[in-house]
């Protein structure tokens, strides 16, 4: 059937769902649910790593096989450094601009190196917004709890604690800097709900929050000067006789040569793992989220956490087919959009927590309540129309600009007709332990923003990635930053190599793929 005609039953059935109630799940159904629907919980997806810091431990095949992948640097390598700096940032998105910026601030000479261009990230695609407890009834103590009930009590309290609390600091540096939050008609700031949190506490910018949040903090790393190397892909990174960081290897993508950076200390600020399509799904994610940080660190001896943990986004795009994965926002659910199947019934609470709403997606979905597509694909519908319909024409066009923008290039009016949604591959809930100053078990080897693991424990709210980005890339070059005076640059080499070979070879030696993968491989090679 056509998908205009399938469209018809979400307004037929808008009014009565309008008076419908959708009761919660009870603490033992949501944990069946996911348990049987969540693809955390496909045991056939997974297998243990066999070597390294984190031998046994289970993980996506697709991260496993890159994890214990050898680097593309041979020990014979010419390590005479193209460039010496105090920091080194690698990553061009939200944590990466926000760590260079006040290392740089705090007197230490900065270099900035992102695979691609500055602001090529999933920080400029975040359309949610920032949760920050800002408003009169809301407090840390709040979002703590919220943050803790959503990721299953698993998170790191040390690093949740840092970041609730720092979170209302934050938000007046990023306004000092010009972001342009959204505000109420008397000037203070507009907070919205998001799912999972018991208070309104979203900070917001339309539907457009991380791209002017990166508009201002790539604005600023230009006006401050602060070096930087683009197109410069991080391909191994460099360790002194007793296994401390000091420095990177990357690869120049204009021109395939090799540039050695000597640093006093290191900050991985690398993003996610969503271009791997691990278990085949779609994803939200940018060009260049490889899972690269995950790579380079294991190989240093860093530990990881929750890396058998991953976020499905409830709205990826199903229809049309040049949008397949691109995140339908939250706050499209936040501001009262229903989901709902292809009898017409709405199917769970939408303000639910991701894994909850995702998990129930799925389920409508197997179980032969989805809507399928000419081309196979299968989803159910949001309810966009409601909002105009609940509080008054133009409301869609006026909160959600870029959304209604990203459709109609493809002839599809948002505000007039439902869209088409199915879970997509959106974040990477672990990643490279840290402490609450950033920093790994590898001595002046950071990590900040979506590479590091803990805070979030088995499942992210919606709104705290971007306050993770901004808390902890400022912890990590402030620290960074600290150290400059009372250290010296160690030797560059290449021993974590030695040892990270050496304990493959006693295991059967490596995967047989070189890693990080640097970008997807999205054609095939002839011959």
């Amino acid at each position: 059937m056509d998908i205009h005609a399938l469209q018809q039953i979400v307004h037929k059935t808008r009014d009565a769902r309008r008076k419908q109630t959708i009761q919660k799940f009870s603490s033992a159904d949501r944990d069946q649910l996911i348990h049987k629907y969540h693809p955390d919980f496909r045991a056939s997806a997974y297998r243990p790593i066999r070597f390294g810091p984190n031998e046994g431990d289970r993980t996506v095949v697709e991260l496993a096989t890159l994890l214990e992948g050898d680097s593309p640097i041979q020990n014979h390598a010419d390590l005479t450094p193209h460039y010496t700096t105090d920091v080194l940032v690698i990553g061009g998105g939200g944590a990466g601009c926000a760590a260079a910026l006040h290392a740089h601030g705090a007197g230490a000479k900065t270099i900035l190196a992102t695979k691609l261009r500055l602001g090529d990230s999933n920080s400029v695609m975040a359309q949610g917004g920032m949760q920050i407890s800002v408003a009169p009834e809301d407090s840390p103590v709040t979002h703590f709890i919220d943050t803790l009930k959503g990721g299953h009590m698993e998170n790191d309290h040390d690093l949740l604690k840092v970041m609730v609390e720092e979170g209302p600091s934050i938000a007046k540096w990023l306004i000092e800097l010009g972001v342009l939050f959204d505000r109420q008609a008397d000037g203070n700031l507009h907070v919205k709900k998001g799912g999972g949190s018991s208070k309104p506490r979203l900070l917001t910018c339309s539907d457009y929050t991380g791209l002017e949040i990166m508009r201002v903090l790539k604005d600023e790393v230009i006006n401050q000067k602060i070096h930087l190397l683009e197109f410069a892909a991080a391909i191994e990174l460099l360790s002194d006789e007793h296994g401390a960081c000091t420095g990177a290897i990357f690869r120049d993508l204009d021109n395939q040569r090799h540039i050695v950076v000597a640093a006093k200390s290191v900050i991985l600020a690398t993003g996610g793992i969503g271009r791997l399509h691990i278990q085949g799904f779609p994803t939200s994610n940018h060009y260049g989220a490889t899972g690269d940080g995950l790579c380079l660190s294991y190989r240093m001896g860093s530990n990881l956490a929750h890396i058998d943990t991953f976020q499905y986004h409830p709205s990826g795009a199903v229809y049309p087919e040049q949008l397949i994965g691109a995140l339908v926002t939250e706050g499209i659910r936040s501001e009262g959009g229903h989901l709902v199947n292809a009898k017409g019934e709405r199917f769970v609470n939408e303000l639910d927590t991701r894994d909850v709403v995702s998990s129930s997606i799925i389920r409508e979905c197997e179980e032969g309540r989805g809507i399928r597509t000419m081309s196979g694909r299968v989803g159910v519908w949001l309810d966009t129309p409601l909002l105009d319909a609940e509080h008054g024409p133009g409301t869609v066009e006026k909160h959600f600009p870029a959304m209604m923008m990203q459709f109609e290039r493809f002839g599809i009016d948002i505000s007039k007709d439902p869209v088409l949604i199915y879970p997509t591959l959106h974040y990477q809930n672990g990643g490279v332990k840290i402490d609450t100053n950033a920093e790994t078990n590898v001595k002046n080897l950071f990590v900040a923003g979506e590479a590091s693991g803990g805070l979030h424990g088995r499942n992210r709210l919606m709104g705290n990635s971007l306050l993770d980005l901004m808390v902890f890339g400022k912890r990590s070059g402030l620290t960074a930053a600290g150290r400059v005076g009372t250290m010296n640059q160690g030797k560059l080499t290449l021993k974590h190599l030695d040892r990270f070979r050496a304990d493959a070879k006693k295991h059967g030696n490596a995967s047989g793929v070189i890693s990080p993968m640097i970008l997807p491989a999205y054609t095939r090679k002839v011959g």
